[in-house]
């Protein structure tokens, strides 16, 4: 079983940055891709970037291209989203998740989650 531990949320103003951090933790992620989503208060949950746990290969959403950055931590098991030049439509809950195989922009085809740390950007 995968566990995974969201920390690093907070109040920012707009024009700041903030770092998130995903705590793995239950088996070897060789096969994993690790994303993070963000649930915008009355929207769905969307796709904010992913990678690949072995190769490092990163995938982000056209609307936080540029700002953030997403990587890892092979020997700590730790996942993080750097966000910088954050906006106020950057507010949302923020999710770790993985799944094994192919990366993805989807989140129903990812198996595991956190349980979400709340980011708010005030303007």
């Amino acid at each position: 079983q995968v566990q995974l531990v969201e920390s690093g949320g907070g109040l920012v103003q707009a024009g700041g940055s903030l770092r998130l951090s995903c705590a793995a933790s239950g088996r070897t992620f060789g096969s994993y891709v690790m994303g993070w989503f963000r649930q915008p208060p009355g929207k769905e949950r969307e796709f904010v970037a992913a990678i690949t746990w072995t190769g490092g290969n990163t995938f982000y959403a056209n609307s936080v291209k540029g700002r953030f950055a997403i990587f890892r931590d092979i020997l700590k098991k730790m996942v993080y989203l750097q966000m910088n030049s954050l906006k106020p439509e950057d507010t949302a809950v923020y999710y770790c998740a993985a799944k094994i195989g192919l990366d993805s922009i989807t989140s129903a085809e990812y198996d595991y989650w956190g349980q979400g740390t709340q980011v708010a950007v005030s303007s």
